[in-house]
């Protein structure tokens, strides 16, 4: 597959902005090419210098927990910024399309909302799995991307690996599989079929598991063509300084990190069991993620409540597939034991 045939013409021809530090990777003792602040920043460290617009140290040391070159890594202000920015190399506005399958999240439809690519959607089948049979219906010669999150939001469960197998081998476009709850996941990453499929893009993130939310940093990885071709849309210098930094010390703490995720899958289990057992709840569906998807009697009504007793969870019930359904985060041992003797009293 020649990836550079899907990209968009304009894009073909583009020629990226040329930073100060494009144009010369070296070291100096004086900088006076990018008329910055010579003088320092008016903080305990210094960020009056532009940052390294390919984040290289920071690649290399996610390349070692992840087992991926630089060369196939996207860094990303979010995953939402690779969402983006593949609908601006890929997608022509006004002619292409791209499926998602719903229930699913929502950024992939505002995204491709705001570049005016026609979104066709591929609803899920009742157990929350592909089906191949509506997306093969689907898909035309302008279908540029298909988007799979899997562990899926707002359900939780990983979609079955061979039905992504099967579109990766037979969908001429990309095949984009958002993998951001893959670390509470028994299913593992598809990072290791990168050079078996050179249509795959994998996002994840340092939103979850890393606790890095506030930080807003994303990962894409794909073949070199691809990443080639977002570092040609993308704007100069998307990841900050700082933010690079902190990610680095971040990736210290692989050990605290894990433990975190065993933490949080034994008290997803435990919050299942224990949500399971009452009245109001009709169904807690399986989850391969940090949250829960609990189908309850009234989602409005306790939905209401918890806000009364300062719980917030996420009310899906108007979400297709989801009817009646509350989402909920898999917080704290306490934090979790506070929603659950919230939920007996309103039961009661």
């Amino acid at each position: 597959m020649d990836i550079n045939k899907l990209q968009r013409e304009n894009i073909k021809n583009l020629r990226p902005y040329s930073t100060a530090r494009d144009e010369y990777k070296g070291q100096a003792s004086v900088y006076l090419d990018a008329n910055e602040n010579s003088f320092g920043s008016p903080l305990e460290k210094n960020y009056n210098r532009y940052p390294d617009p390919l984040q290289l140290d920071l690649k290399d040391e996610i390349g070692k927990i992840k087992g991926v070159p630089i060369e196939n890594t996207f860094l990303g202000n979010g995953s939402d910024e690779a969402i983006d920015l593949l609908y601006r190399a890929f997608c022509e506005p006004g002619k292409d399309n791209v499926i998602v399958l719903p229930p699913t999240y929502g950024m992939y439809e505002v995204s491709a909302n705001i570049n005016n690519v026609e979104l066709r959607k591929v609803s899920l089948l009742p157990s929350f799995q592909l089906d191949l049979e509506g997306i093969a219906e689907a898909i035309d010669e302008h279908t540029k991307m298909i988007f799979i999150c899997s562990p899926n939001n707002p359900t939780g469960n990983s979609i079955i690996r061979t039905d992504i197998e099967t579109i990766l081998a037979n969908f001429e476009g990309l095949v984009v599989i958002d993998e951001a709850y893959i670390n509470f996941s028994k299913q593992r990453t598809f990072i290791q079929e990168l050079t078996e499929y050179p249509n795959l893009v994998i996002l994840q993130t340092f939103s979850k598991a890393w606790g890095l939310a506030a930080l807003r940093l994303g990962m894409a990885f794909a073949a070199r063509p691809v990443i080639d071709i977002l570092n040609k849309v993308k704007p100069p210098y998307n990841i900050n300084q700082a933010t690079q930094d902190i990610a680095l010390e971040a990736l210290k703490n692989v050990e605290q990190v894990n433990e975190w995720i065993r933490i949080t899958v034994s008290e997803r289990d435990r919050l299942s069991k224990s949500l399971a057992e009452m009245d109001l709840v009709k169904k807690v569906y399986p989850s391969d993620a940090n949250f829960i998807l609990a189908e309850v009697t009234d989602a409005e009504g306790v939905y209401n409540y918890l806000v009364e007793q300062g719980i917030i969870v996420r009310d899906r019930s108007k979400v297709t597939l989801c009817e009646g359904c509350l989402r909920i985060t898999v917080g704290t041992s306490t934090e979790n034991e506070t929603l659950l003797n919230n939920l007996k009293s309103y039961q009661a």
